[in-house]
This record gives structure tokens, sequence and C-alpha cells, in this order.
């Protein structure tokens, strides 16, 4: 029986020194794995994420709604023009000029306020929908961020074509007063 138990002993001992040397070659890794690696790393850390043009297409769609919708901004100043009309307008002036000073000048305000603001709609998301052209070649845009550009272009166009219709007096023009 003490052979048995030294055979044993020497089989086991020969097995752990097998792991220890077969867990030794696995843990080295070659020199090639390496800087393969950290060039995978380098290269997703420089490629853009479109986060950037996400947002501007964002903005640019949220611009022609308020271009369309109305702003604070331009009811405010539509408000201070109104008061500018009121305050500069003499009494014994007639009824024609009273409802320009008051009235007119004041919704021609809110068409210039509306204008603006769909005409930075329309800037925004044409150079959004323009910018894949001089960024990183090969590097397709996102359908959704094209989608939403479109779309504040459009409101864009839209916004500015009634701003103009507005200003004019063609669209909703004041009534005469004669």
């Amino acid at each position: 029986m003490a052979t048995n138990a030294v055979d044993e002993t020497e089989a086991t001992k020969a097995t752990t020194d097998e792991k220890a040397v077969d867990t030794t070659k696995s843990d080295e890794v070659p020199e090639t794995e390496v800087p393969a690696a950290a060039d995978d790393a380098q290269t997703k850390e420089e490629t853009p994420s479109g986060v950037g043009q996400g947002a501007a297409a964002v903005v640019s769609a949220a611009l022609g709604v308020v271009s369309l919708t109305g702003s604070w901004i331009g009811t405010v100043a539509s408000a201070r023009q109104n008061l500018v009309g009121q305050l500069e307008t003499a009494q014994n002036a007639g009824v024609a000029q009273q409802i320009q000073a008051v009235y007119g000048d004041a919704w021609q305000t809110t068409a210039l306020w509306g204008g603006l603001f769909s005409l930075i709609a329309l800037v925004v998301g044409v150079v959004t929908l323009a910018r894949p052209a001089f960024g990183t070649p090969g590097r397709i845009q996102a359908p959704w961020i094209k989608s939403v550009a479109w779309a504040g272009v459009a409101l864009g166009v839209i916004g500015l074509f009634l701003a103009v219709l507005k200003y004019t007096g063609i669209l909703l023009g004041l009534p005469s007063a004669g």
C-alpha cells in the first residue's frame, strides 16, 4: 500500500504541473493582438456618434414649429409695438392711421419674428442635411436624423412663406377703415 500512496502522489503532482504549464500558456497574449485592440479603442473614440447632428435636426424641427405657432418673444414684441403705436398716434389721426399704428405694426412685428424663427429653422435643417458631405467619408447619417432635419426644413419653408404673406397683408390683412 505504501507504494500505491507514493504513485498516487506522483500522479497528482504530475497532473498539477501539467495544469500549471497549460495555465501559463493560455495567459500569454501574442504581441499582435494588443495593438489591434488599442487601435479599435482609438477608432471608436475618434468616430463621431452623430449626437450633434441629431440635436441639430431636432432643434430645426422645433424652431419650425415655433415659427408656425408663435413665440414668446414675438408676442412681447407685438405687444410692445402695439403700445408704441398707441402712444405715437395722435388723437385727431384718422381711423385708418390709428388701425395701422396700433394693430398693423404689431401684426407685422409678429410676422417678422415668425419669419426669423423659420429662417433659422431652415438654415439649421439644411446644414444638418449637408453635414455628411463634409464629414468622415463613408459615414452614413442615421435615417431618423435625415427625417427630422427634412421636417425642420419643410416647417421652415412653410413658416417663411406664411410670414411673408402675413407681413405683406395678403394673409389676414387689416380691415379697411373706409
